[in-house]
């Protein structure tokens, strides 16, 4: 074996171990440096130095790559808002942040199947929607709205950039429209569930957010998959299952441990 080969082995290990630091210092880093200085802006910063590929382009490709990247930004900034929102009391959930955010970066944002876009999708979400829920939807519903568009609007574009259809800028607009309908029509009972022992809060709406984009997700496939015609074999699974858990959580599970 030649030296440039071996040479050229031992830097593809070095990189792959410097990328494997730096994601698992990101993931924890975010997740305490917010907890440990009580405020969010630190914590969002670093999620954002992270991404300075984003912002080292020609103006003109500026808002593309923002566009590209507004999942991972979104599940990031989340993780962050959550910790911040968690408190400054040490709780098990600091440390769930930090593992689930490090696994992330490590394991599901690399990912390029139409699966794994999928999830991340539905990742950004669940989170993102939850850390909006809790941060701001006692004070500014309106502003609650806007946001929980453009997540939705966001993690939909995230699943559909993937498909070899370019015809559809109109589904993820539905998607946010959709999601915002559905925030200002729960807006006067958002109801959380609260996991004291853990410092874990889920609000009722991420859930069934993340169900919403979960159908239309199966739905396009299905369409794309069949040339434009929707199969029923393959989502009345999907459907049946989200119908189900929507109605488990209404009738089940609608008695608020507190509303927001």
């Amino acid at each position: 074996m030649s030296d440039k080969v071996i040479l050229r082995k031992s830097r593809n290990l070095l990189s792959s171990f410097l990328h494997v630091l730096l994601n698992i210092l990101l993931g924890v880093g975010s997740v305490f440096i917010t907890f440990l200085s009580g405020t969010w802006i630190f914590g969002v910063l670093l999620v954002l130095l992270s991404k300075w590929r984003i912002f080292a382009v020609r103006p003109r490709y500026l808002w593309l790559n923002i566009k590209s990247n507004l999942v991972d930004l979104i599940v990031g900034i989340s993780f962050v808002l959550i910790a911040y929102i968690s408190g400054t009391t040490l709780l098990p959930i600091h440390f769930i942040l930090s593992a689930l955010y490090t696994f992330w970066l490590l394991f599901l944002k690399p990912k390029r199947s139409d699966f794994a876009t999928e999830f991340q999708s539905i990742v950004a979400v669940f989170l993102g929607t939850t850390a909006a829920v809790l941060l701001i939807a006692s004070s500014t519903p309106w502003l609650l709205e806007i946001i929980i568009f453009f997540i939705g609007y966001s993690a939909m574009r995230h699943t559909l950039i993937q498909s070899s259809d370019t015809d559809f800028a109109i589904i993820p607009v539905i998607v946010g429209l959709l999601s915002a309908e559905l925030t200002w029509a729960l807006s006067p009972w958002l109801i959380v569930y609260s996991f004291n022992s853990l410092g874990i809060i889920i609000p009722q709406l991420s859930i069934l957010l993340t169900l919403l984009v979960f159908t239309f997700n199966r739905t396009y496939h299905s369409i794309v998959k069949h040339d434009g015609t929707l199969s029923f074999s393959d989502i009345y699974a999907p459907v049946i299952f989200c119908i189900l858990v929507s109605l488990v959580i209404f009738l089940g599970f609608s008695k608020p441990i507190f509303n927001v």
